[in-house]
């Protein structure tokens, strides 16, 4: 790594302890860790961490109050999400993966970049307000990732694949969901129930896919890994923040 990464972690071991992020320094600088065959291609994989490609939503004290919170708001979120679709084409976009984009796969932004995208408050306000006040606000959305509506066109797919490290997590609000739409996680395919959350590990390989006949929409949210802890937490988005600034 670099002088600057090194002081980065030993500015997070002054505050919280030198061993608060022992596991943080294992995954850096020791030897890669055996790992789980179908984690192979993530990019990092923090020890200690469960191997469990899916979770039940409502079975982390820290994640419940969100699940709860988006769920009750279900009916609102596609009231607004749907008008948005309608009025407001202009606010999505393809989504880039990975530097590549998806013409049949559109996102509308709520979180990018490290900040609020405060554009989208106006068109989807029960979302936003749910991810500020039960998310953002209370220091559980990872801000090395993002949060948007997910929306897959008939007839398209997301080819497998890992993400890119298992200290987040993927929560998913099923919000409009037609026939024919599906996920597979770890090689266990499960499908939306419209108004209800699935929760997984996505440096598991994951796909999806839209078989229907019109678009599926989720609200995607990237959660810290509830198995981490706030030293590990402000280390890890020193390191990565890091590691961006010297890829450009």
């Amino acid at each position: 790594m670099t002088p600057e990464i090194d002081q980065i972690f030993q500015d997070v071991k002054d505050r919280h302890g030198a061993g608060s992020i022992t596991r943080v320094e294992e995954m850096v600088y020791a030897k890669r860790q055996e790992r789980h065959p179908l984690q192979k291609d993530a990019k990092w994989i923090m020890p200690g961490i469960s191997q469990t490609p899916w979770h039940d939503p409502y079975g982390h004290p820290e994640i419940e109050p969100v699940v709860r919170a988006f769920e009750a708001g279900h009916g609102a979120i596609k009231r607004e999400l749907a008008d948005a679709w309608s009025d407001r084409k202009s606010a999505f976009s393809d989504y880039e993966h990975y530097l590549s984009r998806q013409e049949n796969w559109q996102a509308l932004y709520l979180f990018r970049d490290g900040g609020p995208v405060e554009s989208s408050a106006a068109l989807v306000p029960t979302a936003y307000t749910v991810l500020t006040r039960e998310v953002i606000e209370q220091g559980k959305l990872c801000p090395l990732l993002e949060s948007h509506f997910s929306t897959l066109l008939p007839g398209a797919s997301i080819a497998p694949h890992c993400d890119l490290w298992n200290f987040s997590i993927n929560l998913h609000l099923a919000v409009d969901i037609p026939e024919g739409c599906g996920i597979t996680v770890a090689g266990e395919t499960r499908r939306w129930q419209e108004g209800e959350c699935l929760l997984f590990d996505y440096s598991f390989v994951h796909e999806a896919w839209n078989n229907g006949a019109r678009p599926r929409t989720c609200l995607l949210v990237d959660l810290w890994h509830p198995e981490t802890t706030v030293p590990e937490r402000e280390a890890l988005v020193g390191l990565i923040t890091e590691i961006r600034k010297l890829m450009g």
